[in-house]
């Protein structure tokens, strides 16, 4: 596990380029943290990490899911917050994205826990000030 702190939006931007640096395609990636922790913040910098426009960059929170083609990658964003259940992320067809040749990146991942028991990334950010943050990299195998 790695550790990194941030002390505004632009550090965990730059964080988010460090990670960046360690994902490949495939990838699955859990975001988790409180509302407003920064999970959003962080998909912009990672958008701005591979060369893509980090304004365009929004939460799914209504849509479920935001697709991003940035020099050649496709990146998947996810939010599952309003879910009401596992089968609403079948009917979107969410198993083909998460064996597509994209990273996928998911906020809320707790309320579909059942779908990632297999090898992902897990992304924790905490809260430790107003804008500073405790962010955690880990690899799940």
């Amino acid at each position: 596990m790695e550790e990194y702190i941030s002390n505004n939006e632009q550090d965990t931007k730059e964080i988010a380029l460090q990670i960046s640096r360690k994902l490949t395609a495939g990838d699955i990636v859990l975001l988790e943290g409180d509302l407003g922790a920064g999970k959003t913040a962080f998909v912009k910098g990672i958008i701005k990490a591979y060369g893509g426009d980090e304004s365009q960059v929004t939460s799914p929170t209504f849509t479920i899911v935001n697709e991003y083609n940035v020099l050649g990658k496709t990146i998947y964003h996810f939010d599952l917050y309003r879910i009401e259940s596992v089968e609403e992320l079948f009917n979107i067809g969410i198993e083909e994205y998460f064996y597509s040749v994209g990273i996928c990146f998911i906020e809320w991942p707790e309320r579909a826990e059942e779908l990632f028991v297999g090898s992902h990334k897990k992304i924790t950010i905490e809260k430790t000030g107003e804008t500073s943050r405790k962010i955690k990299f880990e690899e799940i195998e």
